[in-house]
């Protein structure tokens, strides 16, 4: 017999985004080395910051792709692990559309778009905060593994 979950309040489903949000963050070793800042979390959503430093620029003198990469990334692992559900990636994308640039901020917003079964899918605006301009889309395709992100907390079901 399959045990059937209330539909958490607006309210339970933010306030569980946001204690999963706080147990990865403080086990996110590479964000915090990246000075990524999470901005806001959601059910299937976050955003996140991250300014670009001077250890960051390539020989471009712009904001190397992989860590503008790590970025969009870390905001997708937000946004798809808020239920406090294990998932993962199981395929990305990005697209580069402009250079980031030393100094400025880049924020990354994360949308979940689809959650059906195991899988989903995000996509992931980075934009410049000095100009507004769109740097990268990127769309991440998740998988739940076995477990919570929080162990022992009961986390919303999406269907």
């Amino acid at each position: 017999m399959t045990a059937k979950h209330p539909t958490p309040t607006p309210a339970e489903a933010q306030a569980l985004a946001e204690a999963v949000a706080d147990a990865m963050w403080a086990r996110d070793r590479a964000a915090n080395a990246l000075g990524i800042r999470i901005e806001s979390v959601g059910a299937g959503r976050s955003h996140l910051s991250m300014p670009v430093r001077g250890d960051m620029v390539n020989g471009h003198h712009i904001c190397h792709g992989g860590l503008i990469f790590s970025l969009a990334d870390t905001a997708f692992a937000y946004a798809c692990n808020s239920y406090n559900r294990n998932t993962v990636a199981s395929a990305c994308h990005i697209d580069f559309l402009a250079p980031g640039m030393e100094n400025d901020t880049l924020d990354a917003e994360a949308v979940e778009r689809s959650q059906s079964g195991r899988t989903g899918v995000y996509d992931v605006t980075v934009k410049s905060r000095a100009s507004g301009k769109t740097i990268a889309l990127f769309r991440g395709k998740s998988y739940r593994i076995a477990g919570e992100v929080i162990a022992g907390l009961a986390g919303e079901q999406p269907s």
